[in-house]
């Protein structure tokens, strides 16, 4: 099987990446599992920016190709808050709970129909001596007035996708791999992955 390295230390983003990629043969290993990684440091100010400094960080460092992804939530009605900033939006801790609690809190009074938010993800593929190359998926939805369901991660229990009445916590691992932002962004990469199995 073959294996690819994913530039993160996220365990939920390498739970997911681990469903969705072994359909194509593909065995994920991450930062996780690399002894002493520091931190990279996410200076971009877009999301492609800060996926593909990651993914040419490790490429760089073990001379192999990496997929790194950057993602978050985009809330319309905050003028596209989080944004890049999704992981530290209230505090460098990076605390979940915290952090979606301060959407909820800045979107009190706002009416549903103005509560449009979407999941952007971007995910760069950097290998040594070749360009790098970035894909973007979209999930679109809408924000909850409170917190529902167990799964997933991060924003998951306050979003939720278009057409559906369930935040994404709600839905089962393959259910929302099925339509997430990440799922949308993989897609797309479909021809490459093969190539690579």
């Amino acid at each position: 099987m073959k294996e690819l390295i994913v530039a993160t230390k996220n365990e939920g983003k390498v739970r997911e990446f681990r469903q969705m990629f072994e359909k194509y043969g593909i065995a994920v290993k991450s930062l996780l599992d690399i002894e002493d990684i520091e931190d990279i440091e996410e200076t971009g100010t877009t999301f492609s920016e800060n996926a593909t400094i990651k993914a040419e960080t490790i490429s760089e460092k073990f001379q192999i190709a990496v997929i790194a992804d950057d993602s978050g939530l985009e809330v319309d009605a905050l003028n596209g808050e989080p944004g890049v900033y999704s992981a530290r939006y209230a505090g460098l801790e990076k605390n979940d709970t915290k952090n979606l609690e301060k959407v909820l809190e800045k979107l009190e009074g706002v009416p549903d129909h103005e509560r449009t938010a979407r999941f952007v993800c971007a995910i760069a593929v950097a290998r040594p001596g070749e360009t790098t190359f970035v894909k973007k998926g979209y999930c679109e939805g809408h924000i909850a007035r409170k917190p529902q369901g167990e799964n997933g991660f991060g924003y998951d229990p306050i979003f939720v996708p278009k057409g559906e009445t369930r935040t994404l916590a709600e839905h089962g691992a393959a259910e929302k791999n099925a339509i997430s932002h990440r799922h949308h962004a993989i897609v797309q990469l479909e021809d490459w992955l093969k190539e690579q199995a």
